[in-house]
């Protein structure tokens, strides 16, 4: 199966294109902001270095959340696009789940989400120990030390230094978005199916008064 793998979660714009697992072309640039102008293109060139047209595809998996808002909803809107022109199947991944997967083994992502919160999901093999959460981050590191019950654990993502206090041992990964090559083979394995970006609270901004 061929598959555009896609993430603008957070803050870094990455594309792949894998066949069978096996990964054809790859692209990742950490930004900030500007997702929006860099995806299109990327995936173009993505695809050209693959030796690949777009109706060669047949899976479309995208990170759907959590993450910055703004990002989330370029990567959603892309793929849903995308998939609709080309009549593609979709796929979507959690970021969390696919940040999880640069580790293995006993695996937490964490995301410092600011106002003294993480988003937080944690994975032993691949499988899930706990969904998908917001928490402040002193509940999160309870939640953290319940589930690992002192075995040895990595933490990934841009929350992790702030946990790391409860697995003294614990190996850290920095990580500036998820593995688009992750995203493509997670989406391989998952059914097709809408895209439905994963908000875990409401956004910063505010209408003005």
């Amino acid at each position: 199966m061929i598959v555009l793998g896609l993430d603008t979660c957070l803050t870094a714009c990455s594309v792949a294109v894998t066949d069978g697992g096996r990964v054809l072309a790859y692209a990742s640039e950490v930004m900030a902001r500007g997702h929006q102008e860099r995806l299109a293109p990327m995936a173009e060139r993505v695809m050209a270095e693959a030796g690949l047209s777009f109706d060669r595809l047949e899976r479309i998996g995208v990170t759907v959340g959590p993450g910055s808002f703004t990002g989330l909803r370029v990567g959603v809107a892309f793929a849903k696009g995308l998939g609709a022109s080309l009549a593609v199947p979709t796929a979507g991944v959690g970021t969390l789940e696919a940040l999880a997967a640069e580790a293995g083994g006993l695996a937490f992502a964490a995301v410092d989400a600011r106002r003294d919160q993480v988003y937080l999901q944690g994975f032993e093999d691949g499988r899930a120990l706990m969904a998908p959460d917001v928490l402040p981050v002193h509940v999160a590191a309870a939640r953290l030390a319940e589930l690992a019950m002192g075995r040895p654990l990595t933490l990934v993502g841009s929350g992790g230094p702030l946990l790391a206090g409860v697995s003294p041992g614990a190996r850290l990964i920095k990580m500036e978005g998820a593995d688009a090559r992750h995203v493509a083979r997670l989406a391989s394995g998952k059914a097709a199916a809408p895209l439905r970006p994963l908000y875990l609270r409401a956004p910063d901004a505010r209408l003005p008064a």
